[in-house]
């Protein structure tokens, strides 16, 4: 006997009302055809029976049972003796409504069941498609830590889901595709990846399961509603397990990388600094115990040991502001105040600064503000970019001959306030150029002649990028060089400016 729950499951399975209004119509346009015809039993069993099994594939098991009923009394009625009545005349039409019946519900089941793998068929293609999808995805994302922001969503959509949640171990945190998690599901999954609860289980609606690596709980996975079957959940558990281990991995790689690299600026930064600082403190030094135990020199010899002194004590001052500006951008303490002012008293303020080691070089400023601007200020921090300056100025006269000419420049286009560097001197070798802004790097030149610390530069372009801009190095060797930097071009007072 059939309980009514299974009917009413039946129903629920069925694509709607109309699909039994459907069939009841297709049972007596079938039967009123048959009869027209004037169709014999035999002839009308198998039509019947070809209606059963084409509403059993297409519409399921309980669509064919009606269908089935259906067929049988109109086949009874119609087609067995005696017509028109329900009674069977004798054995041989109760054998031949027997065999209908059994054809029927025998070729009903074949069929369903022939639907039902048709369909789990089906079914695992998607998944297998779905899943494919979200591993080209997650192969797609570049940065670990943004695809571990982005699953939840990437699977919510992938697979039709209403609500997907991702907890991850390591940071103690929540990713949810939507809606707020409800603080059960949180503790669940929590509690989850403690081995406190079985690896799938059902909290407020969410599905939760574990993210195993190995033997070890790397977070936990919930969604709803309840649309993955256990395999493919599983499947896509362990591709988001990995996905949390190549983050792990990822960040604690970067963290020793950084440490190493801290090591080795740090080791490289003390060598640097031991072996400049040395040089200029060992000419003091001699040169001070010259005056000291020689007696009798003459004034001229005298003053050439105190110029010695002077100029080491210049160069020591130099290496330790240097050094001191190199810890202020490691420690990210550069700050930029912008002041109304106009780049030719820049660039004159930073020739006059620099006036004592370009005393032997020409230096001509050359201001493109055309004729409209000429008057404008721009809002820039003289203070950073004035120490630009004087870096390249520095650079320019220690690596160019006495008596060539220093070029300053600076112009307004596209936006940008740009100034340009240029000298006639050797100029920069083509292998060295691509290097000369990395810390502790002098190339050939430095290296030969002993000259600079190799910080300059690196400072340059750090404090350049904390004003928003860019520095780039043109050359050719025997013509000279071109150092040409930018900072955003404002020319109003900038809006929340205290």
């Amino acid at each position: 006997m059939i309980s009514v729950m299974k009917i009413m499951e039946g129903l629920s399975d069925s694509r709607g009302i109309i699909h039994w209004f459907v069939a009841t119509l297709m049972a007596v346009l079938t039967t009123l055809l048959l009869v027209w015809l004037g169709a014999d039993s035999t002839a009308a069993g198998m039509v019947f029976v070809v209606l059963v099994v084409w509403t059993a594939t297409q519409a399921g098991i309980w669509l064919s049972l009606y269908a089935a009923v259906l067929c049988a009394l109109s086949f009874d009625y119609f087609f067995l003796q005696p017509y028109r009545t329900l009674r069977l005349a004798g054995g041989q039409e109760w054998v031949a409504m027997v065999s209908f019946v059994a054809s029927c519900l025998v070729v009903g089941r074949v069929a369903e069941q022939a639907r039902r793998q048709t369909r789990q068929a089906e079914q695992r293609r998607e998944d297998v498609e779905r899943l494919y999808e979200l591993s080209q995805e997650m192969m797609l994302h570049e940065d670990a830590e943004g695809l571990i922001h982005d699953l939840p969503r990437l699977i919510d959509r992938i697979f039709a889901l209403n609500g997907v949640v991702l907890y991850v171990c390591d940071q103690d945190q929540f990713y949810a595709s939507g809606a707020e998690v409800p603080a059960s599901v949180q503790a669940s999954m929590r509690a989850m990846t403690q081995g406190q609860n079985p690896t799938i289980s059902i909290h407020s609606n969410y599905y939760t399961t574990a993210l195993m690596l190995g033997l070890r709980p790397v977070g936990a996975l919930g969604w709803r509603p309840a649309l993955l079957s256990r395999e493919v959940a599983t499947a896509v558990s362990a591709q988001v397990a990995i996905v949390l281990a190549r983050s792990i991995a990822i960040e604690a790689s970067a963290r020793m990388e950084a440490a190493r690299e801290g090591e080795r600026l740090r080791t490289a930064l003390i060598d640097s600094l031991t072996h400049e600082l040395r040089t200029p403190l060992t000419s003091i030094r001699a040169a001070a115990t010259t005056l000291l135990e020689s007696e009798g020199m003459d004034e001229a010899g005298r003053m050439d040991l105190a110029a010695i002194v002077d100029e080491e004590a210049a160069r020591l001052d130099s290496l330790i502001g240097e050094a001191v500006e190199m810890a202020e951008i490691d420690a990210n303490v550069v700050q930029v105040h912008l002041v109304p002012q106009h780049p030719r008293a820049l660039l004159e303020l930073a020739v006059e600064e620099s006036r004592k080691i370009l005393a032997s070089h020409r230096v001509v400023i050359n201001v493109e503000d055309g004729q409209d601007k000429a008057d404008e200020p721009a809002w820039f921090d003289p203070h950073l970019l004035g120490r630009v300056l004087r870096h390249l100025l520095e650079n320019a006269a220690t690596y160019t001959p006495p008596g060539s000419r220093i070029t300053l420049s600076s112009s307004r286009a596209g936006g940008l306030l740009e100034f340009r560097v240029e000298d006639n001197g050797p100029g920069i070798d083509a292998l060295d150029l691509p290097l000369i802004f990395e810390k502790f790097y002098r190339g050939k030149r430095g290296a030969i002649t002993g000259k600079g610390s190799g910080m300059g530069l690196a400072i340059i372009r750090a404090i350049l990028t904390a004003h928003g801009g860019g520095i780039e190095a043109t050359s050719q060797p025997g013509q000279g060089s071109c150092f040409r930097f930018w900072v955003p071009l404002v020319e109003k007072e900038p809006a929340g400016r205290e």
